[in-house]
């Protein structure tokens, strides 16, 4: 069957789904989205991704283009006809279709596509064994904390971490590590206690960040929102990286020196279990 996506109150074939070229979202970058995984048909956390794509919206003075109601309609609708039980589902939002000029147009109704994909979980070996991250410099605009379709910084780094045979780019804002070109970061310090950067305008706060960490509080393990360093990543004990594609992802090499030992450690290793406890709970995937 072929893949179906969703383009503005239409169903089309994926390879027929189009935009104008004057839709800001490809001119301006004038646009918001998100990723949600979804096991077994149900959206994983999806209400607070829909809390997130609703915040992004209101920070760049955009409407929803139809009701949460509607839209959650639309989605249960777009993954029946896809007939996938995992993967992922791509949402977008942009101000809409206008003449082009940089101020914002008036009486234009925002354009809405929606996609589905298969899932982009991480290999079996790097879950098991962890993976290798590198450092970039964080070029980014000053609002990460907006879902924004503007990745080009981004891109860049994850470009560089491609080339090097690396898994993600952490990124560094003077000494201080914000978080991954695609991924919140993490350290595990000697206390046991997981360190990551609060968050602020300068990173974007994940869905799984939020909900691991109060995971991590319930099962008694320490939490420190706060800016860590370099120096700190070489002194920690376990490090780790989030997001909605790879979930919980050891991280055992940053640059060219080990973390720790060099292996998952335990912190980690129950963080994940933890995780796909959550995982279960929702939509009853094991992993």
């Amino acid at each position: 069957m072929s893949r179906i996506s969703y383009v503005n109150g239409r169903y089309v074939p994926h390879h027929e789904a189009m935009v104008h070229i004057e839709d800001r979202g490809y001119q301006f970058s004038d646009g918001i989205y998100e990723y949600i995984a979804f096991y077994n048909g149900f959206l994983l956390d999806g209400e607070l991704h829909m809390d997130r794509l609703e915040r992004s919206l209101f920070e760049l003075q955009m409407d929803m283009p139809m009701s949460r109601n509607a839209m959650g309609i639309v989605v249960e609708e777009l993954l029946e006809r896809n007939c996938k039980d995992d993967g992922g589902l791509y949402i977008q939002i942009t101000r809409g279709v206008a003449r082009r000029d940089h101020a914002f147009p008036k009486h234009v109704r925002p354009a809405l596509v929606m996609t589905v994909c298969a899932p982009k979980l991480p290999k079996a070996h790097d879950v098991k064994n962890g993976v290798k991250v590198i450092t970039h410099t964080d070029i980014r605009w000053g609002r990460r904390d907006v879902k924004s379709v503007s990745l080009l910084a981004n891109i860049l780094a994850k470009q560089e971490a491609a080339v090097d045979g690396a898994r993600e780019a952490w990124l560094l804002e003077g000494k201080v590590i914000t978080e991954g070109s695609a991924s919140n970061a993490y350290i595990i310090n000697k206390k046991g206690e997981v360190l990551t950067h609060p968050a602020t305008e300068k990173i974007l706060g994940g869905i799984t960040r939020d909900v691991l960490l109060g995971l991590a509080v319930e099962a008694g393990i320490g939490v420190v929102e706060a800016p860590f360093t370099m120096a700190q990543v070489h002194g920690a004990a376990e490090a780790f990286l989030t997001s909605t594609s790879a979930n919980v992802l050891p991280v055992t090499k940053v640059d060219d020196t080990l973390v720790g030992n060099g292996k998952p450690g335990a912190v980690t290793q129950q963080l994940q279990a933890l995780y796909a406890e959550h995982i279960m709970f929702q939509t009853g995937k094991q992993f």
